[in-house]
């Protein structure tokens, strides 16, 4: 090959391949050669280039598949002619035996008592089986009270900084000790995912936001009502996936999840349907129940799976905290970041939960990064207005008297305030100190 033949092919490229090749000749000896048709050349398309998206395709990545380990129990064999325990199920001229497809290999994995009817789950919370139906609503249609005063829930509106309201649900005294029973002894023993951080033994806000420090930038996604999306069946779907038995499931998760009652009245004090209240109507986790945040995790399971992979994808870090995503990366992810939104919109969406379409950010590291109220730019610490406001509170307590900054009416005002600056210390010692000197000013008999 000359030196002209060789720039030739350097700038405008080899010649199109011989179609009639020697393998083509050789699997038909006996056919006449004949030309080959000229090839038609089509213009290459060319892909239009998105701001902020990476010239490359976009990363492939595999679906997630849910394998179930449980053994059902067939159709026929739970059809029973007698009774088989208080308060089953009657099937036409029959009963439902449902306590028979518990897995004895996941409460034992897990530690958890091995329960299989109503009576059985009765007489490990210690209370009439009677009384659990009672805390269920068995006797109501639908499972919903007529007004709140019945309900087994005390409710409070309250506005959200965005706009909008949210509802707290505080179970009453008896519901609020069975679900602190069933937080400790069953939830507490099922280990959430690692990038969760919410609400988890030895996990905060601060093992949150350290994995996050010293990134490019950092990618925020904030889960919409996040407690009340969960609704009853997937509920029911986890217990069974701890080993329980369908009978049991239902039971528990009849007593960890909850409904609006038909008069209750909106935040306008207006009897009857409002928009706000939609996401209440269906049974769903209460916001202020003991056992809502360890089901959140555990129905978030599949979701911080599948955003741990993306991320991996990526090579970018994910944490979550409650209904707060976060990622962060290196310079070179910042092309794909269009990528990451869209795949990361696509992954929520299919796992039944929404984002708040106005609480997404980006944040870029010349400007202040804060990951769950923690600044983490270069290291760890305390924003410069969350200290100031601490450092205003405690100045009035010593000026007006601890009463008047006590807005909030919290019952240990002044553990509250130690709370807080113990917060300011572990992310920044010397502004805590400042702060602890001013606590140890005030008067608290004022």
């Amino acid at each position: 090959m000359g030196l002209f033949e060789f720039f030739k092919r350097l700038f405008f490229g080899s010649p199109a391949p011989d179609v009639t090749s020697s393998a083509g000749s050789a699997s038909a000896p006996h056919s006449s050669p004949t030309p080959a048709a000229p090839a038609k050349s089509t213009p290459r398309r060319r892909r239009k280039r998105v701001p902020g998206q990476s010239s490359r395709p976009p990363v492939q990545l595999r679906s997630l598949r849910y394998r179930s380990t449980l053994v059902q129990t067939p159709r026929q064999q739970e059809q029973v002619p007698t009774k088989p325990y208080a308060f089953a199920v009657r099937d036409f001229d029959a009963y439902l035996d449902l306590s028979q497809d518990a897995d004895p290999r996941w409460l034992e994995y897990y530690g958890l008592p091995a329960l299989r009817t109503p009576q059985d789950l009765a007489n490990w919370l210690g209370i009439p089986v009677g009384r659990l139906a009672w805390l269920t609503q068995q006797h109501l249609p639908d499972r919903r009270p007529a007004s709140p005063k019945e309900a087994h829930y005390h409710y409070q509106w309250k506005q959200k900084r965005s706009g909008g309201y949210r509802l707290i649900e505080a179970p009453k005294e008896l519901l609020k000790t069975v679900q602190t029973q069933i937080l400790r002894e069953i939830l507490d023993r099922v280990p959430p995912h690692p990038a969760a951080h919410g609400f988890v033994e030895g996990r905060s806000i601060v093992t949150n936001a350290r994995p996050h420090l010293g990134q490019r930038f950092i990618l925020k996604f904030d889960l919409e009502n996040f407690y009340p999306s969960v609704r009853y069946s997937r509920v029911v779907g986890i217990f069974r996936s701890l080993g329980f038995s369908r009978e049991v499931a239902i039971w528990l998760a009849r007593l960890t999840t909850t409904a609006v009652p038909q008069e209750f009245r909106s935040p306008d004090s207006r009897p009857g349907w409002h928009w706000s209240m939609s996401t209440y109507r269906s049974h769903h986790l209460p916001q202020g129940a003991p056992t809502s945040p360890a089901l959140a995790n555990l129905s978030a399971y599949a979701l911080d799976v599948r955003l741990s992979g993306l991320a991996k994808a990526y090579h970018v870090t994910y944490t979550r905290y409650a209904d707060d995503l976060t990622f962060s990366g290196a310079p070179r992810t910042v092309p794909a970041l269009g990528e990451v939104i869209q795949l990361t919109e696509k992954i929520v969406r299919s796992e039944r939960f929404r984002l708040h379409p106005r609480k997404r950010k980006v944040l870029r590291n010349n400007q202040r990064q804060v990951v769950t109220g923690v600044v983490v730019n270069d290291r760890l610490n305390i924003s410069r207005k969350e200290f100031d406001q601490l450092k205003a509170t405690l100045h009035n307590c010593i000026k007006l008297g601890p009463a008047s900054q006590n807005r909030a009416e919290h019952p240990e005002f002044a553990a509250h305030l130690r709370g807080r600056i113990a917060h300011v210390r572990q992310l920044n010692a010397l502004r805590g100190d400042k702060l602890m000197a001013l606590f140890q000013r005030i008067n608290w008999n004022r």
